[in-house]
């Protein structure tokens, strides 16, 4: 039997600018490598959370699938903060 449990969502965000506990400093935000460096792995970590939160919820739901999932990362206005 197949039923529509209704959308679920999985949401994950970053306020500042660490990754695994690193915080990086105000000067090296301006050092472009360092910057995409741990802006890309600290992006990878967010994703894996929203989509662990997904999971959950879907759970919540009595849910054993979930068929699509599209990813947004979006920055929030005036801020460092990301959304996934």
């Amino acid at each position: 039997m197949v039923d529509y449990l209704g959308i679920v969502k999985g949401i994950a965000y970053n306020s500042n600018y660490s990754h695994k506990g690193s915080k990086i400093s105000f000067k090296e935000m301006f050092s472009t490598s360092k910057f995409y460096e741990n802006d890309a792995s600290g992006l990878e970590v967010l994703k894996e959370t929203a989509v662990q939160n997904l999971k959950e919820n879907a759970n919540k739901l009595g849910a054993n699938a979930v068929v699509g999932i599209q990813l947004d990362i979006k920055p929030a206005a005036n801020s460092a903060t990301l959304f996934v």
